[in-house]
């Protein structure tokens, strides 16, 4: 299920491939604002926990808090990303690239604040104890590809890059040097 290597972003910033589920979580980006950074996260509801619609559940604002303990400490929360990239390695776009999704929150990069307004948000579905899936390289690999084609992407980052001490993800077991040798 990975994305094709020429799949194309419209003038919005949709990816022709993939799922689309519109989040309400984002607004625009400052004017003038060129999308320079990738930021890769990890996430998984209740955590540790895979496949189930937690996470789009979240990102649309239509999780049942009372769903699962943890929830509870998530309360209200209004996040998003661009893009979620399951286990299977099946793509769910919930924000256009020319939009800015909610996912990096107090941040920080090159001295830059506000990671959000000049970033592209991936989100893969997973812990930072256990490592991510084939099935997910395959997908993100030619995602990032494509993001540096049509964007002036600076760097490929993890949150914990962007906000060290607050953030762990996306953990130890993220594959950085696969990810850095085929996405030169």
């Amino acid at each position: 299920m990975p994305i094709p290597a020429s799949c194309a972003l419209d003038e919005l910033g949709w990816l022709a491939a993939g799922h689309r589920v519109v989040s309400p979580n984002h607004d625009a980006r400052p004017a003038g604002c060129a999308i320079e950074l990738i930021v890769i996260h990890n996430i998984s509801l209740p955590p540790g926990m895979f496949d189930g619609n937690a996470v789009t559940e979240l990102f649309t604002n239509q999780l049942d808090w009372d769903a699962h303990p943890y929830y509870q400490g998530i309360r209200g929360i209004k996040v998003s990303a661009h893009f979620f990239i399951r286990r299977d390695g099946s793509l769910i776009q919930f924000v256009p690239c020319t939009q800015r999704a909610w996912h990096a929150g107090v941040s920080s990069w090159q001295g830059c604040e506000r990671c959000n307004d000049f970033s592209i948000g991936i989100e893969l579905e997973g812990t930072d104890e256990l490592p991510f899936t084939d099935a997910q390289y395959a997908t993100l690999i030619p995602l990032v590809r494509q993001l540096k084609q049509t964007y002036p992407i600076r760097d490929v980052v993890g949150h914990s890059d962007i906000a060290p001490g607050r953030k762990t993800d996306p953990g130890p077991c993220f594959d950085w040097p696969r990810l850095h040798e085929q996405t030169a």
